[in-house]
């Protein structure tokens, strides 16, 4: 297995330099974080230590989208299997398979209180005839449910970080091979056209440490989501959250242009639709994982996901609800975005409506162990005390 990984990261390194890849330092950090994903998810899906030169060669011969479109599909195979284990345990027409002793013999049955009843939880709950009957299963029970099916689960608990702000960290509770998806970062998600609606804003971040940036700017606001729930239920993603004004005092012209581009919107009239959601999705918890401490590497790396929503059958596993009515076409100056006047729905070739997520994949193989991911936090503000760059390198083509 050593001697995988060694020749993974010369893989990785020697690509990085080929000519075709981007001269932009975040376009190059982008291209290299897709390389390294398609070796470590093509692994995964497809090999095994004696294929590792044949996908190192692979990915010698494929372009970068190439690279990319097989990262998306590499993640979603993983994802549908995923989905249906949970359909396996939640679904009352669907066999458990593997099901758990510890469960308790009532969980694999449904309630008899009426022939129209929809168990979306435990009994006495408020039934909503548009959610699917489910099992009546805690989360806690899923969770245990899912480790027999997939290997692995996910536990959030006290950080083994020794530091006083580690507080809770993300857990891996089994084992899970290099290339795995761990975690689903959960959510609202927020289109660059629909910032000035995040709670916060422009200062997003000072309140919420649950948010984070793909790489085509949107925005993905775990707060709401918490730590999940009981039930599967319509889901929208609202908080309530004040605003701060602005300090009042002498403003020049560049603060007042500033505070005219950065004042904060109020989204009551726009805001998210209802989607049903899994509340109980075990793996809804990548916004938990720690930055990693100094001297360790991390061991998984975040994926962005594109997940088709023609996949109707999936769309209630995957825990994020789109701000706003759709995609806008945006152009970045600086600092800020602005629409180009010209609405779409994707911007891929094959004009599929998708949502914009994000996922954690193992970057080896793991077992019963604290997930840490590098937060790569940007190297021209300050950052605190307990972060530790893993690349200062990375650090600056990613925020560049």
């Amino acid at each position: 297995m050593a001697l995988f990984f060694k020749k993974f990261t010369e893989g990785a390194r020697t690509l990085a330099k080929r000519p075709s890849f981007s001269k932009d330092p975040r376009q190059l950090q982008f291209q290299a974080d897709i390389n390294r994903l398609f070796l470590y998810s093509s692994y995964n899906r497809f090999g095994d230590e004696a294929n590792v030169e044949h996908i190192i060669e692979m990915a010698n011969n494929a372009s970068f989208d190439d690279q990319h479109m097989q990262v998306q599909q590499n993640v979603h195979s993983q994802i549908k299997a995923f989905c249906n284990f949970m359909d396996q345990i939640l679904l009352p027409n669907k066999n458990m398979l593997n099901h758990s002793p510890e469960l308790s013999p009532q969980s694999n049955t449904l309630p008899h209180t009426s022939g129209l009843s929809f168990a979306v939880g435990r009994s006495n709950t408020t039934i909503n005839p548009d959610v699917p009957q489910t099992r009546p299963l805690s989360q806690a029970e899923v969770s245990l449910t899912l480790k027999h099916q997939l290997g692995y689960t996910l536990d959030v608990k006290s950080s083994q970080i020794p530091h006083k702000d580690a507080g809770r960290g993300l857990f891996l509770d089994g084992a899970a091979d290099v290339g795995s998806v761990i975690a689903f970062y959960p959510g609202l998600i927020y289109s660059p056209a629909f910032y000035r609606y995040i709670p916060g804003y422009p200062k997003v971040d000072a309140q919420n440490p649950y948010l984070i940036t793909r790489y085509d700017g949107n925005v993905i606001n775990a707060q709401p989501w918490g730590s999940g729930g009981e039930l599967r239920e319509p889901w929208n993603g609202r908080i309530k959250a004040e605003i701060k004004a602005n300090v009042k005092g002498a403003e020049k012209g560049s603060e007042k242009f500033w505070k005219l581009l950065s004042k904060p919107l109020e989204g009551n009239n726009l805001g998210s639709k209802n989607e049903i959601l899994e509340r109980r999705n075990p793996l809804a918890l990548a916004h938990f994982a720690n930055h990693p401490p100094k001297g360790v590497q991390p061991n998984v790396m975040i994926c962005p996901y594109d997940f088709p929503l023609t996949e109707d059958n999936m769309r209630v596993y995957i825990p994020n609800v789109m701000f706003g009515n759709g995609e806008v076409n945006m152009r970045r100056f600086g600092s800020f975005w602005f629409k180009s006047g010209v609405s779409r729905r994707n911007a891929s070739s094959t004009n599929v409506a998708t949502l914009k997520t994000l996922v954690l994949v193992a970057t080896r193989a793991l077992e019963d162990e604290e997930i840490l991911l590098n937060y790569r936090l940007s190297n021209t503000k300050r950052r605190p005390q307990w972060y530790a760059p893993v690349d200062e390198e990375e650090d600056r083509r990613r925020w560049s």
